[in-house]
């Protein structure tokens, strides 16, 4: 099975695009789910029809004969009214040695990234148990997508410092049950993430940052997609054509600036902004091939995925690379946290466990290439 996530500053199109995206893949002959997280709840919208919870087809082709294509809509919060017992269950066994020994339903919903978690398992349930290989995620904002894949080894790096291994029943199944997520999330053969942006200066600016913090988490970027560029007046005269000139040439800017920063043509997938919204399979189908052409919409850019962390030997030790997308003006800080490195880069923090080999050395210096972060250690570690 192939995941494919959606993700974007709110406003950027990426619920049609990852609407498009599953029409062409289940008009090529892909049994395709397109579920989205997103609380906005605007993916029935693209598509012009009401969705629930669970799939439900929500195309046929003009035979009237099955396409292969299915769309649900996540409610996290009706999620976790659902399954409130038994998570009230886990939850005392989980904080009992806190001393709270009972928790309303109230209370389970202001527990920081419980609508996230549930989301998250509840798209790991759907994709398999249906007939579908493919599975596109249109997930809510950058900020919410971030929360929401982060939150796996988070949670289980707390329960593992909080009951170690040996732990209660209910500690070790959700151990378990974060560990495959995690998993899921980080195998770049079965999940990539699209990033959708809009030829805007804040918006990719945003759009950057999430790419360093996606790096962060292990989790593979495979392709971005600037939408909404204004079409190009060619020959037309007056104030329009004036205008339409003027905007065009403002969006190439920011894109030159975002290839200059290191994805090029080859990373970036462009569509232009439509007369009318496209609603409904039809119109969404021709978004696509606008979008792909002849290309399979799983294919992303084809670049190999850089592994997170590279370790090379050199005369005083050990160069550790950490391939993370960085900025001139990033604000980047590193620390020592026992076998953990600490970095955090413009805000987004990661614990990253050191390679065995690096436990007993110590870092001695820190620089950037094209390539990300490389870090030198040597000796053995000291008190730093």
């Amino acid at each position: 099975m192939r995941i494919l996530l959606f993700t974007g500053k709110g406003g950027v199109g990426k619920t049609t695009l990852a609407a498009a995206t599953a029409t062409a893949l289940a008009g090529r002959g892909r049994k395709t789910l397109v579920v989205s997280t997103d609380p906005a709840h605007s993916l029935g919208d693209a598509f012009g029809a009401a969705l629930g919870g669970e799939p439900s087809e929500v195309d046929v082709r003009r035979d009237g004969s099955p396409a292969g294509l299915w769309a649900a809509q996540v409610d996290s919060r009706a999620l976790a009214d659902r399954t409130w017992h038994e998570l009230r269950d886990q939850l005392r066994t989980l904080l009992a040695g806190a001393g709270l020994d009972t928790l309303d339903a109230e209370e389970l919903t202001v527990l920081p990234g419980v609508d996230e978690l549930l989301a998250l398992g509840e798209v790991q349930r759907l994709g398999g148990q249906g007939p579908w290989d493919t599975v596109v995620v249109d997930c809510g904002p950058t900020a919410e997508t971030l929360r929401l894949l982060a939150l796996p080894e988070a949670v289980a790096g707390y329960l593992s410092k909080a009951y170690g291994r040996r732990g209660a029943g209910s500690v070790r199944r959700l151990g378990a049950h974060l560990d495959s997520l995690r998993e899921l999330l980080t195998d770049p053969s079965v999940t990539t993430v699209r990033l959708v942006l809009t030829p805007e200066r804040v918006v990719v600016a945003e759009a950057r940052r999430t790419l360093t913090s996606l790096a962060l988490r292990g989790i593979a970027v495979d392709g971005l997609i600037a939408n909404c560029l204004m079409p190009a007046p060619g020959f037309w005269r007056g104030s329009a054509a004036g205008w339409l000139r003027t905007r065009r040439a403002q969006q190439d800017a920011v894109l030159a600036e975002l290839a200059a920063a290191g994805f090029g043509p080859a990373d970036l997938a462009r569509v232009e902004h439509r007369a009318s919204e496209p609603v409904g399979a039809e119109a969404l189908a021709e978004l696509a091939r606008e979008l792909y052409g002849t290309r399979d919409p799983l294919s992303g850019t084809g670049k190999p995925v850089t592994p997170l962390l590279q370790v090379t030997p050199d005369a005083d030790g050990f160069r550790l690379r950490i391939a993370i997308p960085l900025q001139r003006e990033s604000d980047v800080d590193l620390a020592r946290v026992d076998d953990d490195l600490a970095i955090t880069v413009d805000g987004f923090r990661r614990l990253i466990a050191l390679p065995e080999t690096l436990r007993p050395c110590r870092i001695t210096g820190a620089e950037s290439d094209g390539g990300g972060l490389v870090i030198s250690l040597a000796g053995n570690r000291g008190r730093e």
